[in-house]
């Protein structure tokens, strides 16, 4: 990285001293699994560079310790930098949330004045759906009443935290949609919703193999298939691989949705159909994105 990890945990650290954080085991500063995966510029390659911060905070929503993970387009950005969660999918992580590329495309995107000036933040959601299928694992809450206030502490967001867009892949997919719906409910709709191969299954049967929910009543309730309805007039924009398992649900929620932007195209359910769409996903997150 062109800033020295030592140099910027030092900073941060007093950044997150001087806004009294109540943190658990901080880890802060670039974190270089995930700026391979997000594919940051390696040492001595020309071009400005993104700056990945992972941290860990205390959710009581999930009743844990979690990564907080940012993806900011310069060191320093300026305050209130509008941000957009992003949310992984089954089995993994917040340091592993984002296609390859995504962090690069970010920087160079902003750095050439072609997309304005946005961040991501990444949280630990478990495996549950982003919703609570087991009593005090909450990560929904988490996103709604916690996410806010650690962006806010860190001068992110607006000025109440609150993150103008929601994106993900798979689980996460499903997650933004869920969560589109529940500031929606809320009166505090997003200003768009980017959903990568969502987790949209057509059959119970195959659902509950994740034992994600209670039962078929409680999945039928949360399905964004099944509630098109409730997520209200904010954009969406899907992507989705033509030989992925979950394109035949894909394809249902685009006839029932009329999203605004809609990319099918082959590939498969992975990074290697990820990466070619970063640029189109961030284009449309850049265009909804507060000035």
């Amino acid at each position: 990285m062109g800033v020295g990890d030592n140099a910027l945990g030092r900073r941060s650290l007093l950044v997150a001293g001087a806004a009294g954080l109540a943190t658990a085991s901080i880890a802060i500063g670039a974190h270089p699994a995930l700026d391979v995966l997000a594919g940051a510029t390696a040492a001595g390659s020309a071009g400005p560079e993104s700056v990945v911060r992972t941290e860990q905070v205390y959710s009581a929503a999930r009743g844990r310790a979690v990564d907080l993970v940012t993806v900011l387009p310069t060191e320093l950005p300026a305050k209130n930098l509008p941000m957009c969660l992003f949310l992984h999918g089954l089995r993994g992580s917040a340091r592993h949330a984002t296609p390859t590329g995504l962090a690069r495309s970010l920087v160079d995107g902003v750095a050439r004045g072609e997309l304005p000036p946005f961040g991501f933040a990444a949280v630990d959601g478990g495996d549950n759906y982003w919703h609570e299928n087991h009593v005090g694992d909450n990560a929904m809450a988490m996103l709604l009443d916690e996410v806010p206030r650690w962006l806010r502490a860190r001068g992110l967001g607006d000025a109440a935290g609150t993150p103008f867009g929601c994106a993900g892949v798979s689980m996460g997919g499903f997650g933004a949609l869920l969560y589109a719906r529940r500031r929606h409910e809320l009166r505090a709709p997003l200003s768009a919703v980017a959903a990568i191969s969502p987790g949209l299954l057509l059959s119970w049967r195959e659902m509950s193999t994740r034992r994600a929910f209670k039962d078929h009543q409680e999945w039928a309730a949360l399905d964004p298939l099944r509630n098109v309805d409730q997520l209200g007039k904010v954009p969406v924009g899907i992507w989705c691989g033509t030989e992925d398992h979950f394109i035949e649900g894909t394809r249902r929620f685009i006839r029932l949705a009329a999203p605004e932007h809609v990319h099918t195209a082959p590939g498969g359910h992975g990074d290697g159909f990820y990466r070619r769409i970063v640029p189109d996903v961030l284009a449309f997150l850049g265009r909804h994105a507060p000035a």
